[in-house]
């Protein structure tokens, strides 16, 4: 039977110490005006030892995450957005305040925030607390791109903020909720001209063009030659077609059928 020495100092996690500014810019955000809140790629493992899925629809785009590469891997950027998650999961309400007080700075009137250039609304919570900024804050353009399609569907549409600009991106486990004639909708291309030849609208030259300009969107790949290997020159919306297909398949061998 194993004993614990209560009089033993016991070790601690490290905690993340809580960012005093929560909103930031890199060189292209800054060029259009833009500030941005982020969180960890897809999931991260808290010092506690809680695992937050941060990307919960997250298909085939997982497999070619540019948040999932070069800067993004830096620690002392990885320690900020773990920070970030921390101070949304532990207290909310205090996060949300914080929030709204950055918001209320001069340099924000007007302008606009891109909620997350890594991670997505990953819970009814977290998405409820930005739509209570936004109300609070409507002098503010907020936008995102997001792949829960449900989420969205279900607390944004009904109601929407008018300060609210979203666009569905293609790659996600929830792309059979979209319909590219009536959502605005984005997918990732191999290259600008093949955006081009499908008929569709870059939004190469400002990130403001994917939730202002002409839908539907279309966004070039990042040069990661190794992500550009993995899409063999398919869209994230191809490939995840295909994804979706051969687990359809999968799940129909098992139940001894042929798929419908």
């Amino acid at each position: 039977m194993t004993t614990v020495d209560l009089a033993a100092p016991q070790i601690r996690p490290r905690r993340p110490r809580r960012p005093e500014t929560l909103l930031g810019q890199n060189s292209e955000m800054r060029a259009d005006g833009v500030w941005n809140w982020t969180l960890p790629a897809l999931a991260s493992r808290l010092p506690d030892g809680r695992t937050i899925k941060t990307c919960p629809e997250a298909g085939v785009c997982a497999l070619a995450c540019y948040a999932r590469n070069g800067t993004y891997n830096i620690p002392t950027v990885v320690e900020r957005h773990r920070a970030n998650l921390m101070y949304v999961e532990d207290d909310l309400p205090g996060w949300t305040r914080h929030m709204a007080a950055e918001l209320t700075h001069e340099r924000h009137r007007g302008g606009w925030v891109r909620i997350h250039d890594a991670g997505d609304f990953y819970s009814p919570r977290y998405l409820a607390a930005w739509l209570r900024i936004m109300a609070f804050r409507p002098w503010v353009n907020f936008y995102c791109y997001t792949k829960s399609v449900a989420l969205f569907k279900g607390m944004v549409e009904p109601a929407p903020p008018r300060n609210f600009h979203w666009i569905y991106s293609y790659g996600g486990t929830e792309d059979g909720l979209l319909d590219d004639t009536r959502d605005r909708v984005a997918d990732v291309y191999m290259t600008e001209a093949d955006i081009i030849a499908a008929g569709w609208h870059s939004q190469d030259a400002s990130d403001l063009l994917a939730v202002l300009g002409p839908t539907p969107v279309g966004i070039p790949s990042n040069n990661i030659p190794q992500f550009r290997k993995r899409m063999a020159g398919r869209t994230f919306r191809q490939w995840q077609a295909e994804e979706d297909a051969r687990r359809a398949s999968r799940r129909a061998a098992r139940k001894g059928r042929a798929p419908a």
